[in-house]
């Protein structure tokens, strides 16, 4: 979703509240909620009457990616893949020099990365 973006306004309760700005998000197919590589949610667009070109976001986070360790949940474009933010919880024992965190989001980069360079060699391959 070039162009947009994604404010978080708080997460309470298990459940993920935001505001999308920019280009019209619901001609796009939505946000969805991404853990261990497996689609655990999808977002609830609704118009925000207060503010224009808005949209609030309300996704309920499922308890299966509440789990000792740390959890990763990126919440991406369902049309582009594009990640706009990250959820990360932490649970159980102390996780100091905890880098399984850094690699979930390395991995996350390293995927977008991966989409944008096959979309461009698509879009620049001669024919």
């Amino acid at each position: 979703m070039s162009g947009e973006t994604l404010v978080r306004v708080r997460l309470q309760a298990g459940r993920y509240e935001a505001v999308l700005t920019g280009s019209n998000p619901a001609m796009q197919q939505g946000l969805e909620a991404v853990h261990e590589g497996k689609v655990v949610a999808i977002a609830a667009l609704t118009p925000d009457e207060a503010r224009p070109d808005s949209w609030r976001v309300l996704l309920d986070l499922p308890a299966a990616v509440i789990a000792d360790g740390v959890q990763v949940i990126a919440i991406r474009s369902i049309t582009t893949g594009g990640v706009l933010d990250r959820i990360t919880l932490m649970a159980g024992a102390p996780l100091d020099e905890d880098f399984r965190v850094e690699l979930a989001l390395l991995r996350d980069e390293l995927e977008m990365l991966k989409r944008a360079f096959r979309r461009h060699c698509a879009e620049t391959t001669v024919r």
